[in-house]
């Protein structure tokens, strides 16, 4: 009994130093793995931390590195701001030390000029007290040779002058009257020509007028150019007057001389077309438009030549018949009108037994003077003459040319042929117009009268005659000269040619200095 006691006490105190053993295994375990988590969140807790460290230092660097670029660009733009105005400041200095010295000269010139002036006023102080010596000397001697006083000397000078006065004003109203006379007689003319011209407006547009299409209003403004430079630019270099008006989608060009008519139309559609329009395009398309009329007025030569059968022709010749499709007689084209004698005369030639081709060459040639009229003295028939000598045509032909018009002895019937041929075509219905040619002549003249005069380049009649533009050479003349030269122009004009109404002269006088960056 005592023994199984025993034994059971011994089992349980084994059981419980198990248990206890058991406990502080478990125990221990426990507290390993904790401290095994603790040591691990504070790795992480480091590496958490160090990874923030790196981020802030990265960051810290990086704006560091964005506050030093601001700084730098700052920097950078201020310092180019104060080299600009650096720049400026010298510039502005200078300026003003070349004004400085402008002045000085100008102060100085100014000196000089008032010292001359000075000396000028006593020479001229001294001058007029020599003077009133001198009259009252010779007044003195009057009175005594004339035995009359100073006042009665007076009045009978104002008596005389009184009488010569109211002789002048009796003359000056009379030729006042025959002025208002013929000025009411050439109105009157004017008129009745207008009301003529008016019932033919489409023929009277088509030989002083050219129409030129727009493809939108903007165009006009570029035409005109600021200040209206492009516009007088273009009609300094072509001679024609440029009318923009309330016309829509258009411009007018007037003129009387055809070429230059032609020559500023078809300018003016290559700058439109090309759309630059400033004053050194418009010169250079003019110069190759000018150009261009060459070629034009040799294949209408050829054409006309073609048509009337003619054989070698010299070149010479060609050129001047080509520009006779420029010209008109009584508003009739001259080369239509030569194609015209020169048929009329092959049928009458066939039907008496002539030589038809001789007798169509004379039709061709006989107005070929007017080709030149503009440029040589005398009547377009011995002009047209002596240049068909000059080029060794048959002496029928130059016969026939020059007695066309009788002015001199004709030597063949195909002069008689050509003067009956030319009566013909000028006289049908509808040929000619005399009031436009005598226009036209006036316009030539009075371009030929501003011509004349020294150190004039151009001269051009525009504004229907109203207005005649001179271009002189600055080299030449002077601005004072300038302002002399158009008194004697319009009086020149005034003495040489019959008009209604007056007749602006513009004398222009430009320098123009070029150079070219290479």
């Amino acid at each position: 009994m005592t023994a199984a006691i025993v034994a059971g006490f011994l089992a349980l105190l084994a059981g419980g130093g198990a248990g206890y053993y058991v406990r502080m295994a478990q125990s221990r375990r426990q507290t390993g793995s904790l401290e095994n988590e603790a040591r691990r969140a504070l790795r992480e807790a480091q590496a958490q931390a160090e990874a923030v460290r790196r981020e802030g230092q990265v960051q810290a660097r990086a704006e560091v590195l964005k506050a030093k670029e601001e700084f730098e660009a700052t920097t950078k733009a201020r310092r180019k701001e104060f080299e600009q105005t650096e720049e400026r400041l010298v510039q502005r200095e200078q300026n003003l030390d070349r004004k400085v010295a402008m002045i000085d000269k100008k102060e100085q010139t100014l000196e000089e000029k008032i010292a001359r002036a000075d000396q000028q006023a006593a020479e001229l102080r001294q001058r007029k007290e020599q003077l009133d010596k001198l009259v009252a000397e010779e007044r003195d001697k009057l009175q005594q040779v004339a035995g009359m006083t100073q006042e009665e000397a007076r009045k009978l000078l104002l008596a005389r002058m009184e009488k010569e006065a109211r002789g002048e004003m009796g003359a000056l109203i009379r030729r006042m009257q025959e002025q208002a006379k013929e000025s009411a007689e050439r109105e009157a003319k004017k008129i009745v020509a207008q009301a003529i011209e008016r019932y033919a407006a489409s023929h009277a547009g088509e030989m002083m007028t050219s129409t030129v299409p727009l493809p939108n209003e903007e165009v006009k403004g570029r035409i005109i150019g600021r200040e209206g430079r492009n516009i007088r630019a273009l009609e300094a270099v072509t001679g024609v007057n440029i009318l923009i008006d309330d016309t829509p989608e258009a411009v007018v060009i007037s003129g009387f001389d055809p070429v230059r008519r032609e020559v500023a139309r078809q300018s003016l559609e290559q700058l439109i077309a090309d759309g630059r329009i400033h004053p050194a395009r418009i010169e250079e398309v003019v110069t190759s438009v000018q150009e261009n009329m060459q070629e034009i007025i040799r294949v209408a030569g050829e054409e006309a030549v073609f048509k009337t059968g003619a054989q070698n022709v010299n070149p010479d010749l060609l050129r001047m018949i080509g520009r006779l499709k420029f010209r008109t007689s009584y508003s009739q084209n001259v080369l239509q009108h030569s194609l015209e004698v020169a048929n009329l005369m092959g049928v009458m030639a066939g039907e008496i037994g002539l030589d038809v081709s001789l007798a169509k060459r004379v039709g061709l040639f006989h107005d070929i003077g007017k080709a030149l009229d503009h440029e040589v003295e005398g009547g377009h028939a011995v002009i047209g003459a002596d240049l068909l000598k000059k080029q060794r045509e048959d002496s029928t032909v130059v016969n026939a040319v020059a007695a066309h018009h009788e002015e001199v002895a004709a030597e063949s019937i195909y002069a008689i042929l050509a003067s009956a041929a030319d009566a013909i075509s000028s006289s049908r219905p509808g040929a000619r117009s005399e009031t436009t040619d005598i226009y036209v002549k006036r316009l030539e003249k009075l371009e030929a009268i501003a011509g004349e005069f020294k150190g004039v380049k151009k001269s051009y009649a525009v504004q229907a005659g109203r207005e005649v533009r001179v271009i002189v050479k600055p080299e030449e003349l002077d601005d004072n000269a300038a302002i002399i030269l158009a008194r004697d122009i319009s009086k020149k004009i005034e003495e040489s040619l019959q008009y209604p109404g007056q007749i602006r002269v513009v004398v222009i006088r430009e320098t123009r200095c070029i150079e070219y960056a290479r």
